[in-house]
């Protein structure tokens, strides 16, 4: 979730199909850089988690707090964002959105130089009101920066890149925030005089994350981009709308709050559950980098999948997908070492198509509900907040290793939905 979890909305694209083939080029890979940083930004919590775990001796259920303030600012802030952006207009919500995830990832600083953990929460939730007004805002441009007929593949460049961020930010955060030295004392230094070390090496990061981001502001405040008219729900649409006529958006939300939850989930706890493994020579460096694998998997599951799912429903795939992540939980949660760890990042692979496909079953057949469905779909990201707050109840209890058996019941569920839930149902005329 971890990625681009937004609505794809229905825009008025037509509006730019008269003009030059390369008049909205930059524009559109401007856009595709946001895509790509908000993905970065929330695969970074991945190594920040086991970070903050070490600097504040935290639990495991503590530590998830991260992941639980993050992911609730997609359900606190997304209605206001919508309401902000529809007043002030989608470019000028784009700015505002960067400034404010800008805004979060400067908090960092002093957030490390007082060493307080809520402060960091307080940071990690400003920053994600920004990314989620940037997804109010940045669907609807990638739309109609272009001809409609090809809206489909600038959408998938960008969730490509997306998925890009995800990938590349283990990798960057393992550099830049883990270090593979441990304390020892040896050379005089104290143990408080270690974490506060510790703790200032998020400072370089995330300042030079937020200058990314206000830079982008800047250049998205001045360039130009193609006015967007608004789609304004019918009376039928507001008055008439009820989900327990769709049983089928219903299941869907739910299953989007299970897959959430349990991706997020995974991810949040991967570089600990590396590390508890034994292997030798296994640091908390070298295990961050593997996390790059289990989104990676998701890179390139997601092209394997569309070209799959020409030749089979997307129901089918998604059972078959969920399936597969069960399947390798299992094998993860009773096996050890190298076995363990390879079937644990391979559910990254299984992951790839799942949102996009349970999001597109959720609303299938929706007609004029369709906008009213995409917005239950989408409050449900809060799986992402609390499934690894659950999870990490768990380990604290019973096992870090066992627990993992909380994302196998969440795919099960997905199971389901993949081949009975998503069916669609006529609603019942009363």
């Amino acid at each position: 979730m971890a990625l681009n979890h937004g609505p794809l909305e229905s825009t008025n694209a037509g509006n730019t199909a008269g003009q030059a083939p390369g008049q909205y080029r930059f524009p559109l890979y401007i856009l595709t850089s946001l895509f790509f940083m908000w993905g970065f930004l929330t695969a970074l919590n991945d190594i920040l988690i086991p970070h903050l775990k070490n600097v504040f001796d935290l639990t495991y259920t503590q530590s998830m707090l991260v992941q639980f303030c993050f992911f609730g600012a997609y359900f606190l802030v997304s209605i206001p964002a919508g309401s902000v952006v529809a007043k002030i207009g989608y470019q000028r919500g784009l700015v505002l959105g960067l400034l404010v995830a800008g805004l979060g990832c400067f908090l960092f600083y002093p957030a490390a130089g007082v060493q307080v953990y809520a402060l960091f929460l307080a940071a990690l939730f400003i920053l994600a009101s920004g990314i989620t007004i940037l997804q109010v805002s940045a669907n609807p441009y990638v739309t109609a920066l272009g001809r409609p007929e090809t809206a489909s593949i600038r959408l998938t460049m960008t969730q490509a890149f997306n998925a890009l961020g995800t990938t590349i930010a283990p990798l960057v955060g393992a550099t830049l925030i883990l270090t593979a030295v441990a304390f020892t004392g040896d050379d005089g230094q104290t143990i408080a005089e270690f974490k506060a070390q510790e703790a200032n090496s998020v400072k370089l990061p995330y300042l030079a994350l937020g200058g990314a981001l206000w830079v982008l502001a800047f250049i998205m405040a001045v360039v130009k981009l193609p006015k967007i008219g608004h789609q304004s729900d019918t009376k039928a649409d507001a008055k008439d709308f009820s989900l327990w006529d769709h049983s089928h958006l219903a299941l869907g939300a739910v299953s989007i709050f299970l897959y959430v939850g349990a991706e997020v989930a995974i991810g949040s706890f991967l570089v600990n559950f590396i590390t508890d493994l034994g292997m030798s020579n296994m640091s908390e460096k070298k295990a961050a980098e593997l996390v790059a694998y289990y989104w990676g998997g998701a890179l390139v599951g997601r092209f394997i999948g569309a070209w799959v799912m020409t030749k089979i429903s997307a129901g089918r795939v998604l059972a078959f997908n969920a399936t597969g992540s069960v399947a390798l939980i299992v094998l993860a949660v009773v096996s050890s070492g190298s076995v363990a760890m390879v079937a644990i990042l391979a559910v990254g692979l299984c992951n790839s198509i799942m949102f996009p496909t349970i999001f597109s079953l959720a609303i299938k057949d929706l007609g004029a509900f369709t906008g009213r469905g995409s917005g239950v779909v989408c409050a449900a990201i809060v799986g992402g907040a609390i499934v690894p707050l659950v999870q990490g109840v768990l380990a604290d209890s019973i096992g870090l290793q066992v627990s993992f058996l909380l994302p196998a019941i969440c795919y099960v569920f997905i199971i389901y939905y993949g081949l009975v839930g998503c069916k669609v149902k006529q609603p019942s005329n009363t």
